[in-house]
């Protein structure tokens, strides 16, 4: 299955929780900070107001509490709006 963004709306990948800290101290589960980057997978064709910025690969950083999140075929994604999207990583 596929999932194909409508209009301004981009489908995120999350970047995985650091397992670790710079010092070496492992992170239990329940201690993990969501993520706040990830890869575009998908985007919709943008609106007559707001043409799409965003393109398949890009890196981004979003808000804490942006978008919805989903899971398809066991992988996590999170749906938002373009102006969700805080800034993307060169």
């Amino acid at each position: 299955m596929k999932i194909k963004p409508l209009a301004d709306r981009v489908l995120v990948v999350p970047a995985e929780a650091e397992q670790k800290t710079a010092s070496g101290i492992i992170i239990p589960d329940t201690a993990k900070e969501k993520p706040l980057q990830g890869i575009v997978e998908a985007t919709g064709k943008g609106t007559k107001e707001e043409e799409m910025l965003l393109k398949e690969g890009d890196r981004v950083l979003y808000g804490k509490y942006a978008g919805t999140e989903l899971e398809l075929d066991g992988k996590k994604y999170i749906m938002m709006r373009q102006s969700d999207i805080l800034g993307v990583i060169e």
